[in-house]
């Protein structure tokens, strides 16, 4: 297995975060406290950190094929069945995509199917599948 990553974020409630980590996206909580909780993120460590700080805008994009995309944002690069499951989750929980499942760089190195949406607390994520994980890197 790869190394797993760590990621540490704000986040403003954490009933909200613990409901939607845990509940809608299915991530197992980790450890807690009545600060921060550690979710299994397909296998990443993610902490969510109670702040009562401001929350600055994102209203930063980014253009990936024609699109525009939140900066920042992150996710995993799943698996195409995990990836759909995921999507189909979602849905089933009502989540708002900022972009909907979809598929970009059709036909080229690097096809993937990518969907982005917000957490309760406004933090983007972005999920993305390759048929071939081979070409994550592949370029155009």
């Amino acid at each position: 297995m790869p190394a797993p990553f760590h990621l540490a974020f704000p986040v403003d409630d954490l009933d909200a975060a613990r409901t939607f980590y845990g509940t809608v996206m299915g991530c197992p909580e980790g450890r807690s406290s009545d600060s921060w909780i550690d979710f299994d993120l397909f296998g990443h460590q993610i902490v969510t950190h109670l702040t009562h700080a401001p929350k600055a805008p994102s209203n930063c994009a980014g253009s990936v094929d024609g699109h525009a995309v939140p900066i920042p944002h992150f996710g995993v690069v799943l698996d195409m069945d995990s990836w759909t499951s995921l999507a189909d989750r979602l849905r089933s929980h009502g989540v708002a995509f900022e972009m909907e499942p979809q598929i970009r760089f059709k036909g080229l190195p690097g096809e993937q199917a990518t969907m982005f949406f917000y957490d309760p607390a406004g933090n983007a994520l972005e999920f993305k599948a390759l048929r071939d994980i081979g070409l994550l890197f592949a370029k155009q």
